[in-house]
């Protein structure tokens, strides 16, 4: 895996590590970490829906495709003695190749992650938006937009967009200015079903 892209996000190519990602306590996990920095599996357990030994069993899966790792001894508070591990990166992105295995595997992780979002999605609907000071219920929400696009077109834009944000990604939260918050950032691109020649 590498970190070739504007987030220095970990690009998953692997079809194996696609897959063992798809679970969703280890996406739990994984997320939780990349959001919240390193934790031990105690910790980890009531956020991902899991005992600390599944957890730590998890975690443990995940180090074995470059996942998470041990977190170095300055980077974690408290009590040592103890097993911190961290995300290896704040982001992933997942490169799909032409073959069978790794058409399957990143749809199954792709279900799963857009499972996640809607449920990230319903619970900040629920829970959080009602909640902000009116000049962040202006600016947040979500938008849909349809676009003709090419497939060579539809990746100029993502690249585009993915280096407009890419700023804001590197900077670190210590940084940002005054009344600065966490804003996450979904991005969908669902190509229609027919070209729109065929619709003609």
């Amino acid at each position: 895996m590498s970190l070739t892209n504007p987030f220095s996000d970990l690009q998953i190519t692997d079809p194996q590590a696609m897959r063992a990602l798809a679970h969703p306590v280890r996406l739990a996990i994984l997320s939780f970490l990349q959001r919240n920095g390193p934790a031990t599996a105690t910790a980890l357990a009531p956020h991902v829906g899991a005992t600390p030994s599944v957890a730590s069993w998890h975690l443990r899966h995940l180090a074995g495709f470059g996942l998470v790792t041990d977190a170095d001894p300055d980077e974690v508070p408290g009590d040592r003695r103890q097993r911190w591990w961290k995300a290896k990166a704040r982001g992933f992105s997942v490169a799909m190749s032409d073959d069978a295995e790794s058409v399957v595997a990143a749809r199954t992780l792709g279900d799963q992650l857009a499972a996640a979002a809607q449920q990230q999605v319903s619970t900040w609907v629920a829970e959080v938006g009602p909640t902000l000071p009116t000049q962040w219920q202006r600016v947040a929400g979500v938008s849909n937009t349809s676009v003709p696009l090419t497939t060579e077109e539809l990746a100029e834009l993502s690249a585009r967009i993915d280096e407009l944000i890419a700023p804001y990604v590197h900077r670190a939260e210590a940084d940002a200015p005054a009344g600065a918050r966490v804003v996450r950032v979904l991005r969908h691109y669902l190509p229609g079903p027919d070209d729109l020649a065929a619709g003609s």
